[in-house]
């Protein structure tokens, strides 16, 4: 598989409003240490949304030059607009990346036909590898098995990151999976079961804490000492609800912050700082 294990969706640090490259350095460099599978920098994690286009490239420069080919770089890179994301991925390709990861056409509602054309239309305007991103509690469209199974066909598109939210449905596709098809979870609490249903991984956002304990699951699943996995994960599964209590990535912000690795925990509106509740019981968990 092009793509497996544990990879990491990258928050973008801030400081004073402004980008905080020295953070962003230092977490790359500590992600690589922990021994992570790649980064997914500029995606709903990474507030991309909120990010100027001068940014954005800073952070694909920035990404790339701290990284040094350690690890896949997979960019974040989807719009509702077939046309305007085409241009966009040309813009990308001049970057040394491994690939992009694109959300489903969100608002439209498009039938599976116009998600088909629409990864269609991208797969066959870019040589760069691509990830699909299935979550329709956001996006407000599921793309069915049927659809992923034709994408699978097209040459460059590599893998998935589920999130689904349809437990039927990701084990129909984990029990029948196109051939040389990674399929990886965006539902960190489904990494787990992901695993042990022949999954390849997970990008969680979760995975900026604990990384260890994750690749140790992942490991231990891959060498097929499930009973192992299992008391790790069962201690890793108490504190991922709690990162996602309030919006993605307040809360591993917060986190990150205490635990020196970013300088502030700042995000951009629309998004807030967590609550003094929350971070009470983030606390008592960072603390163990």
């Amino acid at each position: 598989m092009k793509i497996q294990g544990v990879i990491v969706p990258l928050v973008t640090p801030f400081k004073d409003g402004k980008l905080d490259v020295k953070s962003y350095e230092n977490m790359i460099n500590h992600y690589i240490d922990q021994g992570v599978n790649g980064f997914m920098p500029l995606a709903t994690t990474g507030e991309s949304p909120t990010l100027s286009s001068c940014e954005y490239e800073e952070i694909v420069e920035k990404t790339i030059e701290v990284n040094n080919k350690r690890v896949p770089i997979y960019i974040g890179l989807g719009v509702n607009n077939t046309s305007e994301l085409v241009k966009k991925v040309k813009t990308i390709e001049r970057y040394d990346i491994d690939g992009i990861l694109s959300v489903t056409p969100y608002y439209s509602k498009p039938s599976q036909k116009g998600i088909f054309e629409h990864f269609k239309s991208l797969s066959e305007a870019t040589r760069l590898d691509i990830v699909v991103y299935n979550i329709p509690y956001r996006t407000g469209v599921n793309i069915e098995n049927e659809t992923i199974y034709k994408l699978a066909d097209l040459n460059n598109i590599i893998g998935i990151k589920d999130c689904c939210a349809n437990l039927k449905q990701t084990t129909d596709l984990l029990l029948n999976p196109p051939k040389d098809f990674s399929i990886l979870t965006g539902d960190d609490g489904l990494f787990y079961n992901t695993l042990l249903l022949g999954g390849h991984g997970g990008i969680m956002a979760s995975a900026h804490l604990r990384t260890a304990d994750f690749i140790k699951v992942y490991n231990l699943v891959k060498s097929n000492n499930h009973v192992d996995a299992l008391k790790v994960w069962k201690e890793l599964y108490e504190f991922i609800p709690l990162l996602f209590k309030e919006p993605n990535p307040s809360p591993i912000k917060f986190c990150l912050k205490k635990k020196g690795l970013i300088e502030s925990d700042e995000v951009r509106l629309p998004l807030t700082a967590i609550s003094d509740e929350l971070k009470e019981e983030l606390n008592i968990i960072l603390s163990k």
